[in-house]
């Protein structure tokens, strides 16, 4: 401990809105020839539990602090052996309460401070001239740096570049630098962002030399004309140079405007020049995009063509390292999004690691850039003393948005501007929006809070519903009350910054939103919230991996696993919502014509033809591939459409006799490796059905008469199934023992159950008791044709019941088939919809291979199962769970024709079909298991394979946070008949 108290007076900047002191100017990240010396590695660090208990004379070059203990830079204090007992402090999850009392700019005694020490040798071959200056990438939340003893200065703005002028503390040979980082700051009020609060020097650190007659700074305008097809550029600098581009015989002074035939930057075609600068004591790198950004005729445009925005919203995130993201895992997010059809990203809510931006340009990204801005915990006090509002942190504001600006004006994969996010409305925001007008006018702004659209050039909404969305595509949405503004926000382009929240099982409604958008050409697209789920991996005692949420470091307050809403899991595996995102917005649309043998493409791309693709076909019967070739694809320009007409060789494989149905799948695969992913990668891809078996056109066999059921003392037997006498149940067929079926109409809540602006539909669920139902049986009776069970199945307190009449035939032509139709009919009031209709049965703990003939690979659900194709798959059981964060209803697989559920050998097995398609889920637990267990590690293996066989089940919507179940796809309680036929078989024979 230290022997004296901190100077309480050294620290005023922790508590001032000011954005701090002595800092550099802000300028433009890029490449040059002049040294730098990385700082990143092991430094030597101390956490205090408060300021006062900070160590007096830290900075000190002569201080011991060989009792330290290490740290990596970049990293996140909180971070540090996070998956056993975190050593530093925990991390903390909210989405809109500040973890602290709101008194701003004030902050509380207990501030977590942490100290750091690293010691580097200056090169022998460090120029005396010029100037030594130090460069953070980001530090989290406020910080002072000290070079040798020697105060440099502080700041604030966490996810944002500090420069400070080093020259005259440097020395030759050893130097100590040291840097004190406070947990929570004045800077902590507009940093309440929806993710995990955590603390550190979290980028990178450098020392930069600036050569003397070097530049400072630099501004690219290299914008595109599509009419000549030229190039404009013009380079800004605060140094005499030359800019020199060889590949376009470009050679201009700094300043001079220059053109040339050039190839458009867009994020389709995201062409790059080198270009070099050069002044007498300096060579700049750079990568010259040309593109053309306006918001004309009420569209938002690049080089003149109006853009549709396929996009997601990124945190920075890894489950190991928090927001500490190393290159390749940079890289690996674009190469996802780009293989999952996704072409636009909102930087959300602050400015990425700049090495992101770099690999946007070369890949080809449309970017929102977004200022580390956010003040949503004032929402929780009326919005009273936002800053917003308040004119003393006005500095802060306008120093976050230039640091933002100044950075990353070079990128041209960088569209538009953002404010920030859900930080209110006030001058402040004004003033950023003027200032990135004024030093920018080549980019528009944007800021979802404006929704008068006073001071942005796009109108954006969060989570508006279908209805809202398309009344705005029309131009039918309510006016506001300024007629001046009013149509000026009906005279820009709209976007969904966030829709189609990806929480959990879901989002449903995609394909809703997405034939909205190309409806309407002002519908400019949207951005699902949102990439990534924010799951921090952890190990139980006995060694199993989960990914834990807010509440699990014991926060004193938190919003659960609210950080769990992506369309990939921690570890960057894509979820379900992920393909079914992909299929959803895929760039061409392809349509089969079987009749005219001919195949129409769409291409909905807005700059690129179809030259870079090609498309195969692949005819199945019942999910067998038959024959598979590929199709002659036209460069079918961008917005235009083909017709491809069949190959012989695909006519003979159509046309030929089967003996079941027939599919053909068309795709349109990369036709060759690009930098995001090989050749053969499939962007796009339709299906038709061919065939139809002469079974499926002719009637349903018949009931088998003289199959008559045989009592025998507690058993009823029919066929290969045993029934208990009392209580109607199937108990066996052939040798496996089976429970149940029973009717089911219970899930385990999702996410988008348990939430909802309108209250949450799990809820009603409980309070109507249908996670607690009670079967009575009412009679068990047998004739010539069978076994008939009459049930009323309720929930103890309710008189609202379902009448539960299970008939029990065996069908001719199906030896061993036993047919189970099952009637239902509500009685009494149900005024609520139902979670799923359906059978639940559970049979042996071996039969752990599911085999099927349906739609797949993946999960699906009655609104999320655009991704869901006709096939043959095979999958062991624990395949076919979705391993969400909150463990809830997954894996349902859609329009099952039939299923076997064998053993690993195949030989034993109970076969599943109907003569009408239905889903199918098989786990190791019960539907009261997945909602009793709050992480995947709660969930015990049970002695049983547990089914459910669903006729119907309600949709998934997106009501976590935003629009719920849409009409079409609630399920209501009304009278149904659902028909299934078990047998028992091997996989082999499944037919």
């Amino acid at each position: 401990m230290p022997s004296e108290r901190l100077d309480h007076a050294s620290l005023d900047h922790v508590e001032s809105p000011a954005p701090g002191q002595g800092r550099l100017a802000p300028r433009a990240r890029y490449r040059s020839d002049a040294m730098s010396l990385e700082l990143d590695g092991r430094w030597r660090f101390r956490l205090a539990q408060s300021v006062n208990e900070s160590t007096p004379g830290f900075e000190a070059p002569d201080h011991d602090d060989t009792r330290w203990e290490w740290m990596d830079v970049p990293s996140s204090w909180q971070m540090r052996d996070v998956a056993g007992s975190p050593r530093f402090g925990t991390p903390a999850y909210t989405n809109l309460t500040y973890p602290f009392p709101v008194d701003p700019p004030r902050v509380p005694d207990a501030n977590p401070t942490g100290e750091y020490r690293r010691e580097f040798t200056l090169p022998e071959e460090w120029p005396d001239s010029g100037r030594g200056v130090l460069r953070f990438e980001g530090v989290d939340s406020a910080f002072a740096a000290y070079l040798n003893g020697v105060p440099l200065g502080n700041g604030k703005g966490s996810r944002l570049p500090t420069e400070f002028d080093a020259t005259q503390a440097l020395r030759p040979g050893r130097n100590v630098l040291a840097v004190r980082v406070h947990q929570w700051s004045a800077g902590s009020y507009l940093e309440d962002q929806d993710m995990w609060w955590l603390s550190g020097i979290f980028r990178s650190v450098a020392l930069l030399h600036r050569p003397l007659d070097g530049v400072a700074d630099v501004f690219v305008h290299a914008g595109y004309d599509p009419r000549t097809g030229e190039g404009t550029l013009r380079v800004e600098a605060d140094a005499d140079g030359r800019i020199t581009v060889t590949e376009l015989g470009l050679d201009l002074a700094v300043g001079e405007e220059g053109r040339a035939p050039a190839d458009p930057w867009t994020a389709e075609t995201p062409r790059l020049y080198e270009a070099e600068l050069t002044t007498a004591g300096e060579r700049v790198h750079l990568r010259v995009g040309f593109r053309t950004v306006t918001v004309t005729d009420g569209l938002l445009r690049v080089n003149g063509t109006p853009i549709l925005l396929r996009g997601v919203n990124r945190h920075e995130w890894d489950p190991d390292t928090g927001r500490t993201l190393s290159p390749g895992t940079m890289r690996r997010d674009i190469e996802l999004m780009k293989r999952h059809n996704i072409n636009a990203v909102r930087t959300s809510h602050y400015p990425p690691d700049g090495r992101f931006l770099d690999l946007c340009d070369e890949l080809g990204l449309w970017v929102i850039d977004e200022c580390d801005l956010e003040t949503h915990g004032f929402h929780l006090t009326g919005w009273r003393n936002n800053p917003s509002a308040d004119p003393s942190w006005r500095d802060a504001y306008l120093d976050r948005m230039s640091r933002m600006v100044e950075r990353d004006k070079n990128h041209a994969s960088v569209i538009m501007w953002s404010l920030g996010n859900e930080a209110g409305t006030g001058d402040n925001l004004r003033a950023m929006a003027d200032w990135a007008h004024d030093r920018d006018p080549g980019r528009p702004v944007h800021y979802e809070g404006d929704w008068d659209c006073g001071y942005v050039d796009v109108y954006s909404r969060m989570y508006a519903d279908h209805e809202e969305t398309e009344r705005i595509g029309r131009g039918t949405e309510d006016p506001t009350q300024d007629p001046e503004l009013d149509a000026h926000r009906r005279g820009i382009p709209f976007i969904l910054c966030e829709y189609a929240h990806a929480m959990g099982n879901g989002p449903g409604g995609l394909s809703e939103y997405q034939r909205l958008f190309e409806r309407h050409p002002r519908l400019q697209g949207g951005f699902v919230w949102e990439w990534i789920d924010h799951g921090i991996r952890r190990r139980t005692p006995d060694g199993r991996e989960f990914f834990a949420y807010g509440g699990d470091f014991d926060e004193v307050v938190h919003d659960g696993n609210f950080v769990a809403d992506g369309l990939v899991f921690p570890d960057r595996t894509p979820s379900p919502g992920l393909a079914e995102y992909k299929k959803v917005i895929e760039p061409l649309t392809i349509g089969v014509d079987a009749r005219s043998h001919a195949v129409e493409v769409r291409n909905g791309l807005d700059f690129a033809d179809t030259g870079h693709l090609r498309l195969h076909w692949r005819v199945e019967d019942e999910g067998i591939p038959r024959a598979e070739g590929e199709l002659a694809l036209p460069a079918v320009p961008p917005g235009g459409s083909a017709t491809v007409t069949w190959s012989e060789e695909l006519r003979e494989a159509a046309a030929d006799g089967t003996d079941g149905e027939r599919w053909l799948t068309v795709s349109a695969v990369l036709a060759k490796d690009e930098a995001w992913a090989p050749a053969g990668h499939e962007v796009a891809w339709a299906q038709e059905r061919l065939a139809t078996t002469e079974s499926e056109s002719a009637a349903e066999p018949a009931t088998t008469r003289g199959t008559l059921p045989r009592l025998g003392g507690a058993r009823i037997s029919l066929r290969d199934g045993v029934f208990d006498a009392y209580t109607g149940r199937l108990v066996e067929i052939g040798t496996l023992p089976v429970e149940g079926p029973l009717l089911d109409l219970w899930r385990a809540p999702t996410d988008n159950d348990l939430r909802g602006s309108g209250g949450s539909v799990a809820d009603e669920w409980r309070r109507a008791g249908l996670d607690r139902l009670e079967h009575k049986v009412l009679s068990v009776d047998t004739d010539d044709e069978g076994l008939t069970v009459t049930t009323r199945v309720a929930a103890a307190g309710s008189d609202a019941a379902m009448s539960a009449v299970y008939r029990w035939t065996a069908p001719a032509g199906r030896p061993g088939a036993l047919r189970l139709t099952l009637d239902v009919r509500p009685v009494g009031a149900w005024d609520l919809p139902l979670p799923r209709l359906g059978l639940r049965a559970a049979v042996p703990a071996g039969l752990d291979t599911v085999t099927w003939f349906g739609a797949g690979p993946g999960e699906a659900y009655p609104d999320t199962r655009t991704a869901a194709r006709v096939g043959r798959f095979t999958s062991d059981v624990d395949g076919l769970q979705t391993p969400y964060l909150f463990p809830q209803e997954n894996g349902s697989r859609a329009d099952i024709r039939w299923a076997c559920l064998t053993d690993r050998t195949g030989t034993t097995g109970l076969r599943v079909s109907g003569p009408e398609r239905f889903s199918l889920t098989a786990r190791r637990w019960t539907s009261e298991d997945l909602d009793a267990a709050a992480h995947p590690t709660d969930l015990v293996r049970r002695d049983a394979i547990h089914l459910n066989l669903d006729a119907a089940q309600q949709g998934i919507g997106s009501a976590s946070c935003g629009p719920g179940v849409l009409p079409q796809y609630r399920l209501s309680a009304a009278p149904a008949t659902f028909v299934v036929d078990f047998e028992v078989e091997s996989a082999a024979e499944g037919r």
